[in-house]
């Protein structure tokens, strides 16, 4: 159940400095404290929360979170987080995630699902925070495991129910991931594509995309079934071509800390090429955390960081580029 009293930034409150949260600068967020820690009361213990490897391949990783930032001059939103995927050194509530990210300027977060699980605590993280909404789905890669246990169609009705919840805004992320995947596994993932991609033409919610070397495929598919209005590609991998395709069909493209990897020109490009009104933001956390704290711990406040990134590559005022982020945002998914 919502608590009425759970704090919620707005764009109207941060038009007052005097009234933005308090947070010196180069502290680790107050809200990423142990004992505070608890998970969602209406989520099943265990349930949808699982944890990253504590090592990056065969290397210990830093495992602290990231210095808080100044605030952003105007509130934007993760788009797309996973709180239930645990990282770091401490386990972290949604509340504490969130306060966290409104102490840095993001005042709204969008949790996504993985997996049946993954989505339920979507929802009910949605249900327990006002700053947060939920996007549900089968994430590609859960595809052809599910078919081989003929379980596929079962996982896609609970999908398309939970989809009906008003604070599921999204079905994401789905789309195709041919990284480890060939042959009929591949099949599978286009089929729950499909699938997906009617579910939120039939509720007229938004679609968030995983593309992941299959940029080509994950176009025909979306142009075969016809993309639902607001299309999102999920931290865009894509370089400045699959930018102007995005630009053409009106699709968007949300950034990540990717954008700021030295190595990431593609992007960057990309990054130029888009349309400002197509232009999101994300963390994808608690993965791909942006430069200069690649590869330690991500979460929905790290959001600020990109944001300043994406600001100096497009040598744009920080506050205007906040302000479209949030406009694009709320285009996209509806008010928090």
């Amino acid at each position: 159940m919502t608590d009425p009293n759970a704090p919620r930034l707005t764009a109207t409150l941060w038009a007052d400095p005097a009234r933005r949260p308090a947070q010196e600068p180069g502290a680790v967020p107050p809200a990423y404290d142990p004992a505070r820690y608890a998970v969602p009361e209406d989520v099943p213990d265990g349930e949808g929360t699982r944890r990253r490897s504590r090592s990056d391949e065969g290397r210990r990783r830093n495992l602290r979170y990231p210095p808080a930032p100044e605030p952003l001059p105007h509130p934007v939103a993760d788009n797309h987080t996973h709180m239930d995927l645990q990282d770091g050194e401490v386990a972290v509530s949604v509340r504490d995630a969130v306060d966290a990210a409104a102490l840095a300027g993001v005042a709204g977060v969008v949790q996504v699902g993985c997996d049946v699980p993954s989505s339920r605590f979507a929802v009910a993280a949605a249900e327990a925070d006002p700053r947060v909404l939920a996007a549900v789905a089968l994430h590609p890669n859960e595809a052809p495991g599910l078919a081989a246990a003929g379980r596929l169609d079962e996982a896609l009705a609970e999908i398309r129910r939970l989809g009906d919840h008003e604070r599921v805004r999204a079905f994401g992320e789905t789309g195709l991931d041919y990284f480890r995947t060939e042959g009929e596994g591949r099949e599978h993932q286009k089929r729950s594509f499909r699938e997906h991609i009617r579910f939120a033409r039939e509720t007229g919610k938004a679609l968030q995309i995983h593309d992941r070397d299959a940029h080509a495929d994950v176009v025909a598919v979306l142009l075969e079934e016809g993309a639902p209005e607001r299309t999102v590609f999920h931290c865009f991998s894509g370089d400045a071509e699959l930018a102007r395709t995005c630009n053409e069909h009106g699709w968007y493209m949300s950034f990540s800390g990717t954008v700021t990897f030295k190595n990431s020109t593609g992007l960057r490009a990309a990054l130029h090429e888009a349309r400002p009104e197509l232009v999101l933001v994300e963390t994808d956390a608690p993965f791909l955390t942006p430069h200069p704290y690649r590869g330690r711990p991500n979460a929905s406040y790290v959001t600020n960081w990109t944001v300043r990134g994406m600001a100096q590559e497009l040598e744009q005022d920080l506050e205007q580029l906040c302000r479209q982020l949030w406009t694009n945002t709320r285009d996209v998914y509806g008010d928090f």
